[in-house]
């Protein structure tokens, strides 16, 4: 099993996660003699001049590094100069994060077009309304049409997002006017996800583009054309094939194992892998297979992000967020851990292997050495699911190892979609997000804050998440979330309506009379894209300014880790979105990059850049952001601030 050296000095289990399942799991470990990520996070030293982004291997002259604490003192080998240097690491990183969310949308894309031409069979168009109101919004004319002709029609539309080489992406008619307006004039609207992703590569080769302002042209069309481009792609069509989500109570934490039961995780991005696993889990061969190993039954569990969807849409057990998919392995009840796309650790491989766990990649993209691949096809699902149901039941007939599972289960209400919460505060015919606006106009609700993202093994997981969430809720900010750090607050309990007492008095009431918790969870971290349409509805509602840029609004990824997430915090930021990020940011303080990026965005218009480590100062931050764009509406009353002393902020981290 790999033992480490049991002399050896080890932070607390507590000092790593505040998650007490994943504590469990990382003493057993521990005990067990195997390392989990949250130990190899810890023992790892970040390269302090990469972690600024002051070093450059963009060509074989160097690479190069230059110094953080004196940036200007030299050049690279070509004359580079630290701004360029950090404009090129930061569009690369925009560029392999809008990429693979793109890459996620075409796949979504490409399984709507099946369905359309025959060739899918077993999946469907299961919200014939969602489809025709994205196709009105698209000004696609539904009147008088078949389903499958205002798809077809859809999908060609769509189809631009990612082909287009001049005009406009789709999508951004869903913008307001005056963001769109901005995005013109500035020359930084999104054509094709392709092409922006293509020419960013191109401009970062050594000799090609050496100005960082122009570098952030085309970072932000990158950036726009992944939350406006393909995760937008991914949401809606996913909404439309398997349905809109609307509130669910679902169980979070790794309590929703059952050890007499076959237990199937399913971990990744692709909903139509999980969709096809809940079918065959059901399937009552497989049942009676699992009873003839002496099992109960089959328990289909999801973690990370596809199992916040599933969550969201048929209210499936979800077991953990990204910091606990390999700690959740060590109960030793995962029959087989199922993998497709992004966010799956190769760690997970050596850590499945001790405990005799079934590591399955689907993916021709995401395959792990080490790992069982049973390759997944839309056009024959079974044959995929049937193999891992198989495998899943044969383990459990050979069970060999104690089983320890946590005894912790929280449960919470999810799936708030953009078109739920339009019903939630304005019925069926008169659907419409005025009543927000107006308890935002009125100080009931002080502003809104999407708080999101993954968690980062450099910080205790899911400590950043929780304290900033509830400070920002006692304040009377409704907090949108998605993602893993929607996983966090689950398990702190702050998803179900019961949390409103923790919100300032202001929020409380609006919860309390709606029905609703002060934190509202939207799905996975592609499902960002829900909160880039409900800022837009929030501008057409009226009341609030003419952009996103002017609605009392602020954004959060406190313990990011991925370039998927700063692709998100671009477009957030590009959007017109204040957007602070936590753990650390790849800018050095003190240069025209770093300047550019945290004042002068939102000088030309735009949001801009944020970052702190303290999950109190990020929400001071937050809401003295909210207070000014209060103050600019002219919507500012004297109010009292909530903030917190010692002793509650010791109560905040517990």
């Amino acid at each position: 099993m790999g033992k480490e050296n049991s002399e050896k000095k080890m932070v607390s289990v507590e000092d790593r996660t505040m998650c007490e399942a994943t504590q469990q799991m990382l003493t057993k470990a521990r005990r067990d003699g195997v390392k989990l990520d949250l130990d190899r996070g810890y023992e790892m030293k970040p390269c302090p001049i990469g972690a600024e982004s002051a070093c450059c291997k963009h060509c074989y002259m160097g690479p190069c590094r230059l110094n953080p604490r004196d940036p200007y003192k030299k050049v690279g080998v070509c004359g580079a100069t630290i701004d360029t240097i950090m404009a090129r690491n930061f569009g690369r990183n925009v560029a392999a994060g809008s990429a693979s969310h793109n890459d996620h949308g075409r796949h979504i894309l490409e399984l709507f077009r099946g369905i359309i031409d025959g060739k899918v069979k077993d999946f469907t168009i299961e919200d014939t309304l969602k489809l025709e109101r994205v196709g009105k919004s698209l000004g696609i004319d539904v009147e008088g049409k078949e389903v499958l002709e205002v798809a077809k029609e859809l999908c060609d539309e769509l189809e631009k997002t990612f082909s287009n080489v001049d005009g406009e992406m789709p999508f951004t008619k869903l913008a307001p006017e005056a963001t769109r307006e901005l995005w013109r004039k500035d020359g930084v609207m999104p054509r094709g996800a392709m092409l922006e992703i293509m020419e960013m590569m191109s401009r970062t080769h050594i000799g090609c583009d050496q100005d960082y302002d122009n570098l952030m042209k085309q970072i932000t069309r990158t950036a726009l054309a992944d939350g406006w481009g393909g995760s937008m792609v991914a949401t809606e069509l996913s909404d439309i094939m398997f349905g809109t989500p609307s509130p669910t109570l679902a169980d979070v934490n790794m309590g929703v194992l059952k050890e007499d039961h076959v237990n199937i995780i399913v971990h990744g991005h692709e909903p139509a892998m999980f969709e096809g696993m809940l079918a065959a889990v059901n399937d009552s061969f497989f049942i009676e297979e699992a009873k003839a190993k002496g099992a109960k039954g089959i328990n289909l569990v999801g973690m990370c992000c596809s199992g916040a969807e599933m969550m969201s849409r048929h209210g499936v057990p979800h077991a953990g967020n990204f910091g606990s998919t390999e700690a959740i392995i060590v109960t030793g009840a995962v029959d087989a851990m199922v993998v497709d796309i992004q966010c799956i650790k190769q760690g997970l491989a050596e850590v499945a292997k001790c405990y005799d766990t079934h590591l399955i990649t689907t993916n021709p993209r995401a395959k792990i050495e080490g790992a069982t691949h049973v390759e997944f096809d839309e056009i024959d699902p079974r044959k995929c699911t049937d193999e891992i149901l198989s495998k899943a039941i044969a383990r459990y007939g050979t069970r060999s190892m104690p089983i320890e599972i946590p005894k912790k289960i929280q449960a919470g209400v999810h799936g708030f979609s953009h078109e739920y919460i339009e019903y939630m505060l304005g019925g069926t015919f008169r659907g419409s997000y005025s009543p927000l606006n107006d308890n935002i106009i009125n100080g009931r609700i002080r502003g809104v804050a999407g708080v999101v993202g993954c968690t980062n093994p450099k910080v205790k997981q899911d400590s950043v998440h929780v304290a900033l969430v509830k400070e920002l809720i006692r304040n009377d900010v409704l907090v949108l979330q998605t993602g893993c750090s929607q996983i966090a607050l689950a398990k702190a309990g702050l998803l179900v309506p019961e949390a409103a007492p923790l919100a300032g008095p202001g929020l409380a009431e609006v919860c309390e009379t709606v029905g609703m918790p002060p934190v509202l969870g939207l799905g996975s971290c592609v499902d960002n894209t829900r909160i880039l349409i409900a800022a837009s509805a929030m501008v057409k509602a009226g009341g609030l300014g003419n952009s996103i840029a002017d609605l009392p609004v602020a954004g959060c990824a406190p313990e990011w880790m991925s370039e998927k997430a700063l692709a998100i915090g671009h477009y957030f930021v590009a959007s017109g979105v204040y957007t602070v990020f936590g753990v650390g940011f790849p800018t050095i303080k003190e240069t025209k990059f770093h300047d550019l990026m945290f004042n002068g965005l939102e000088k030309k218009g735009y949001g801009k850049w944020g970052m702190a480590s303290d999950p109190i100062e990020i929400a001071r931050m937050m809401i003295a952001h909210i207070d000014k764009k209060r103050k600019q509406l002219g919507i500012d009353k004297a109010r009292e601030r909530t903030l917190v002393d010692m002793s509650d902020r010791r109560e905040l981290a517990s």
